[in-house]
């Protein structure tokens, strides 16, 4: 159909008589990404050179503009701006560029006669003519040699270390390979393919799955040096941890809690800051790890007589490296843990210890303020006792001046005074009483 013509990887276009659809902001990136970096096909004999840098996002964008300006110096379209992938035809080599999350792949490969063996003096002949700029530090280099010529397993111990060296089959029979997983005199890791009746497009498959396991086998090993450069850290925490516990058992007093305390937060935070500078890298080797074992199951080794396998040389070499990131990052989760569960218990005691000192505090203060209680009422005692003491004097001089006055009708003013006591002695005290009552509704 004609409609079907017009479809794009990145989008959709409208089918006739059908209703106009709102797609998704990702979709484009999603399909396109089922599609970034599709096998090649490859004619034999074939030699391909692989670079890896290690690269920042600035590296990285400097690398993108230096592979545009490249292209348009030999007339060939530069990368689309958001494209990771390009590959392009430069005189007889072919250069197959990708951009990864931190790394970044330069791949020249060019056919050669099959009696041609290894070199390195090609591609440098061929990066200085281009004046080659390295976009960041050189983590891989690989060459391939992809033929159809058949040799003996001596032939290839003569031109690979014997003692690592390794030889699989693959696709039924129709491709052998090996390789030493060494660098050469030029600085290369070496891999050999014979070609036994492959197709272009199986031969592509092929050289791109062995440069995968290459460079993510390289790249997954980069944690072997981090955790090992951890490990005496985490020695040092878990040896001072325990010391910490046995003081903990002994201190007694706050101070001491608390210096504690002190002690085992700065050691956590130590702690979470090594873990946070290791944790990517540990993270993306165990992924990088997974890359790799996808890729030689995707192979599926053949083993060959007398040869070791690609999968027995990562399980003595690549698979303890990578028991040992997981070992040291499960070691300082659970040192986390642990120094968080002590400085919980810790601070449990010195909140306890806190209680018992405030509780002592309070029990203080409640003797304070039931002496204050005592005092008061006693000074109440003593008030009413003193106002009505005055009063009475004021009422005996009332009393005293109204019988000079002859208002008093003969009553003596001594007698008055004394029947007015208990009078005032109440009347004062329930003023006292009252006013009492009134400052404690208001509190």
């Amino acid at each position: 159909m004609n409609e079907e013509t017009d479809l794009k990887s990145s989008q959709i276009s409208v089918l006739q008589g059908w209703p106009q659809f709102a797609e998704h902001e990702l979709r484009a990136e999603i399909l396109g990404e089922m599609h970034a970096r599709p096998f090649e096909k490859i004619d034999v004999p074939r030699r391909v050179f692989l670079m890896a840098f290690i690269t920042t996002a600035e590296q990285s964008q400097r690398d993108r503009d230096a592979i545009g300006k490249l292209c348009r110096v030999h007339g060939l379209a530069p990368p689309a701006a958001e494209s990771n992938y390009h590959s392009v035809q430069i005189d007889k080599w072919h250069l197959r560029w990708e951009r990864h999350n931190e790394f970044t792949t330069y791949r020249w490969d060019v056919t050669e006669a099959d009696e041609v063996e290894f070199a390195g003096e090609g591609v440098s002949r061929l990066l200085s003519e281009l004046e080659f700029q390295p976009p960041g530090e050189l983590l891989v280099a690989t060459q391939l040699k992809i033929t159809k010529v058949k040799r003996e397993m001596a032939d290839y111990e003569q031109i690979f270390n014997p003692a690592s060296i390794c030889f699989i089959g693959t696709d039924r029979g129709k491709a052998r390979v090996v390789t030493d997983f060494q660098a050469d005199l030029h600085g290369f890791t070496r891999f050999i393919i014979e070609d036994h009746g492959m197709s272009p497009f199986r031969a592509g498959a092929l050289v791109q799955r062995v440069l995968e396991v290459e460079t993510y086998r390289t790249l997954a090993l980069m944690g072997f040096p981090a955790a090992k450069k951890a490990m005496p850290f985490v020695n040092q925490v878990q040896d001072r941890l325990a010391s910490l516990t046995t003081e903990i058992a002994e201190a007694e007093s706050m101070e001491d809690n608390h210096q504690l305390l002190r002690t085992l937060t700065d050691l956590a935070a130590e702690l979470e800051a090594q873990a946070a500078k290791t944790a990517f890298r540990f993270s993306a080797s165990q992924a990088y790890n997974q890359i790799v074992l996808s890729r030689l199951n995707a192979m599926n080794e053949e083993p060959i007589e007398g040869a070791r396998r690609f999968s027995s040389f990562f399980r003595r070499r690549l698979e303890p490296a990578m028991a040992t990131c997981r070992m040291v990052e499960e070691r300082q989760g659970m040192l986390s843990r642990k120094l968080m569960r002590t400085a919980e218990l810790l601070r449990t005691r010195i909140q306890f210890e806190l209680e018992q000192q405030n509780r002592v505090v309070l029990s203080s203060m409640n003797r304070r303020a039931s002496l204050q209680l005592r005092l008061q009422q006693t000074v109440e005692g003593l008030s009413v006792a003193a106002v009505s003491y005055y009063v009475v004097g004021l009422l005996k001089y009332i009393f005293e001046g109204a019988e000079k006055s002859g208002v008093l009708f003969g009553l003596s003013p001594t007698l008055l005074t004394g029947l007015s006591v208990p009078l005032i002695i109440t009347l004062v005290w329930m003023v006292t009483r009252r006013i009492h009552h009134k400052f404690k509704e208001k509190d």
